[in-house]
């Protein structure tokens, strides 16, 4: 019998290949994750940020406009993707879920609810746009 096998040698390089390749795509399959699950935060703030531009619109003060006042919907309960949004004198601040990174995305309206300006660890991370 002529059998052979792999050296010692062999099986060590292709494990020292398949750990760079596995620390290569680890960081960046995990900054897909949480881009993917912050949509979701992204996606949930979107009633609260058409309820303060109404509610501004219609001439309410800025100081009235909170959860569950003034047209604005009240806190979600948390899930896989949302810790919390509050909506706190006109500003939105929505944060995410471990498992979404932990991010924060805040939304500052202008004057008169026309435009909002983004903030929040999100716009480091490249989550979100100004």
């Amino acid at each position: 019998m002529n059998a052979r096998g792999f050296t010692l040698m062999e099986l060590m390089i292709v494990m020292a290949i398949v750990s760079i390749l596995a620390a290569i795509a680890l960081p960046t399959y995990q900054y897909y994750t949480h881009r993917a699950r912050f949509t979701g935060v992204l996606v949930a703030c979107e009633p609260y940020r058409a309820a303060v531009a109404l509610a501004l619109q219609e001439g309410t003060e800025m100081s009235a406009i909170n959860n569950g006042e003034n047209g604005v919907p009240d806190s979600p309960s948390s899930n896989q993707n949302i810790k919390s949004i509050i909506v706190s004198q006109g500003v939105i601040t929505a944060t995410a879920s471990k498992a979404a990174g932990s991010y924060t995305y805040t939304l500052t309206p202008d004057a008169n609810g026309a435009d909002f300006s983004v903030g929040g660890t999100c716009l480091n991370a490249g989550l979100c746009k100004p």
